[in-house]
């Protein structure tokens, strides 16, 4: 019997425990069409303009969805009987560069009752001396599409695409037709962030980060292609030349990004 009580008080302490863990949404919309959520990670919440900036956007994404969920509830109700659509993004910092610039990655999931849920991924730079969203467009001497640099650029990340699809033994869809959304353009080359440096305050090169279906089939899920600032160090303003530098740190390749 003392065991039996035993039992029942750890097992309660774990479930408070999880409970007390979960985190709450920074924002949410609940109703019979959809469940979605938008959370900020601590070091984002501890920066008020950034977090405004990732709220506001989020609220917006919220209500596009909840309006979009209403309005196919309304037309097929018939794919909601087990419930409504499951949305959640989140905002987390990648880098901090310079003690100046923010990389900040959005993770988005969502469930639409289809044949599977659905995933995206996307970036932000922020200036927190100017606080705002920038691109990576200050680093570089010219990024002109189907310019120099911009080339440069897209030969490295499809190198490194391939050696990611080697490593995950699939090579096969290493082709020129999965990397052709790769173009040399900062709009069209992929989501970018600065990656961590093993030098303080430095970066050691750009990461793109490619949802399920950009770069290979839904299976083989999201993929990382990692830059080195060395490769594109003729193309670098002097305020490029000052805030990269070392390099990426033995787990970063490791870590979900």
């Amino acid at each position: 019997m003392i065991g039996l009580r035993v039992a029942m008080a750890l097992s309660a302490t774990c479930v408070i425990s999880a409970l007390a863990a979960d985190p709450k949404p920074d924002a949410i919309i609940k109703t019979k069409s959809i469940d979605a959520r938008v959370f900020l990670d601590d070091r984002i919440k501890a920066d008020a303009a950034l977090a405004a900036d990732c709220l506001a956007e989020g609220r917006k994404w919220l209500d596009k969805n909840a309006a979009e969920a209403a309005a196919s509830r309304k037309e097929d109700p018939q794919f909601f009987k087990d419930g409504g659509w499951d949305f959640e993004r989140k905002y987390a910092i990648r880098s901090v560069v310079a003690d100046r610039y923010v990389s900040v990655l959005r993770n988005d999931y969502m469930d639409t009752h289809g044949a599977h849920p659905n995933s995206d991924v996307n970036t932000i730079l922020w200036d927190k001396s100017e606080g705002k969203r920038i691109s990576i467009r200050p680093f570089f001497t010219e990024t002109t599409d189907n310019g120099a640099t911009m080339k440069a650029m897209v030969k490295a990340v499809i190198a490194s695409l391939r050696v990611e699809k080697k490593k995950r033994d699939t090579s096969e869809t290493a082709t020129d037709e999965w990397f052709k959304s790769v173009e040399p353009s900062l709009l069209k080359i992929g989501a970018v962030t600065l990656a961590p440096s093993t030098e303080t305050g430095k970066s050691s090169g750009l990461t793109f980060h490619y949802p399920p279906y950009a770069v290979g089939p839904y299976a083989e899920g999201e993929y990382v292609a990692f830059v080195t600032w060395e490769t594109l160090k003729t193309y670098l303003t002097a305020e490029g030349m000052r805030i990269f530098g070392g390099a990426r740190p033995k787990g970063d390749a490791a870590e979900p990004q």
